[in-house]
């Protein structure tokens, strides 16, 4: 999922997992939420009491596990654990889904071992219906017997937090800090309801670099803004979205802070191990079959650029232009203007991958037929230049296809 360049600081583990981090484990098993018997109850474990930070939905209705994990975290900066049920949000649930939320909190916490306050929970799945307590208490008394270092311990809890999901998603990369391999793997499920303004629908990463928790919490927002926050399928945003990182601080370097000469090149790993699952879950979009990049550039400023970028990329109309191999521009300057930006009209260009379809807000003749074989790709880039200023940013999401209103038509069947 991605590839390496010579200009970036680090390289991609094509066999990596999020279990490739010195001191971590995880695994996943089917405890009965799900009406299939896919896995429907997972956790990421480390050996260590790992740095932790958070961003969080801010969707007004948030599920009961975000109080839980916002109030593990602030209590010491720390986690251990991460604990992730699919098949039922636990969003809406009133009194009943706090104490479920708080008591699979301290029944995993029990069950490894570790102090209640060290353990995150995260639910994805229907919202408004009370979890099957008994089957999660069973699910997580055997839990612990499933989590694994290697790979099938990532894939078990890569299968247990998918929902309409296609695809499990998973990346890391390998890093010098010090002239020691410092690694970041991530793993995250999403495929409807995306429209992040925080961060992804569920994320989780972990890495064995030393660094400090309010360190990592502003890294990891950062990384957020330009990956998780910049992509849509349906322009919904969940009640449960939820970005969590974990730092074991297991390989011996100076800790990271911003004087570290280290300090941008975790950065850019970070932000690179979040854009890819950004862009692999725009990819998984509900009934997706291509994914379609937007970027702007000549924008007032990133700002504006990446509002434009999310307009453009969330249209409707556009979604279907791009599933029909339609290269209708039109519907793409109607939503340049409609974003609310600073835009001078008599100076847009517009292009299809390397096609231009408009030059200074001009028409510009181009071959039909070339543009319809480029749009069939499984990949679109739409890029808009304003000429207007030196802002910029890039933005993610599918087409719109006949499959997405099947999905959504019958969710809860």
């Amino acid at each position: 999922m991605g590839q390496d360049t010579a200009s970036t600081p680090f390289k991609v583990v094509a066999d990596g997992s999020i279990t490739t981090p010195k001191g971590f484990r995880a695994g996943g098993l089917h405890c009965g939420l799900k009406k299939t018997t896919r896995h429907d109850l997972g956790a990421i474990v480390c050996e260590v009491p790992a740095t932790a930070a958070g961003v969080y939905t801010t969707n007004v209705f948030q599920a009961a596990p975000l109080q839980v994990t916002r109030e593990s975290i602030a209590a010491e900066g720390l986690l251990q654990a991460v604990l992730v049920n699919s098949g039922n949000a636990n969003a809406c649930t009133g009194e009943q889904g706090d104490a479920d939320a708080y008591e699979m909190r301290a029944r995993f916490a029990e069950a490894i071992g570790v102090p209640v306050d060290h353990v995150a929970v995260a639910s994805t799945g229907v919202i408004g219906e009370n979890l099957k307590m008994d089957k999660v208490r069973s699910g997580i008394d055997a839990l612990p017997s499933q989590l694994d270092g290697g790979q099938p311990g990532a894939d078990g809890f890569c299968q247990a937090i998918l929902t309409t999901d296609l695809v499990q998603k998973m990346v890391c990369v390998e890093l010098e800090l010090d002239g020691k391999t410092v690694t970041v793997a991530g793993a995250a499920k999403g495929s409807g309801m995306i429209h992040p303004n925080m961060a992804t629908m569920l994320g989780f990463v972990t890495t064995d670099a030393k660094i400090g928790s309010e360190a990592l919490q502003t890294l990891l927002r950062q990384a957020t803004n330009y990956t998780f926050n910049m992509i849509t399928v349906d322009g919904d945003t969940s009640t449960n979205d939820m970005l969590v990182a974990m730092a074991s601080g297991l390989v011996d370097h100076a800790e990271l802070t911003p004087a570290h000469e280290g300090w941008a090149a975790f950065a850019a790993a970070l932000r690179y191990v979040c854009e890819v699952l950004a862009k692999a879950i725009a990819r998984d979009g509900e009934g997706a079959t291509k994914l379609v990049e937007v970027q702007v550039h000549g924008a007032v400023s990133d700002d504006s650029a990446a509002a434009i970028a999310k307009t453009v990329i969330g249209s409707s109309l556009v979604k279907s232009a791009v599933f029909g191999a339609d290269a209708n521009w039109g519907r793409i300057i109607a939503a340049v203007g409609r974003a609310g930006q600073p835009v001078n009209p008599a100076t847009v260009d517009i292009r299809l991958g390397d096609i231009v379809t408009l030059q200074q807000s001009r028409p510009v003749a181009f071959d039909e037929e070339v543009a319809l074989e480029y749009l069939k790709g499984d990949t679109v880039v739409i890029v808009v230049d304003l000429h207007n200023g030196e802002g910029s940013a890039t933005a993610w999401g599918c087409d719109l296809t006949y499959d997405y209103v099947r999905i959504n038509a019958a969710y809860r069947t």
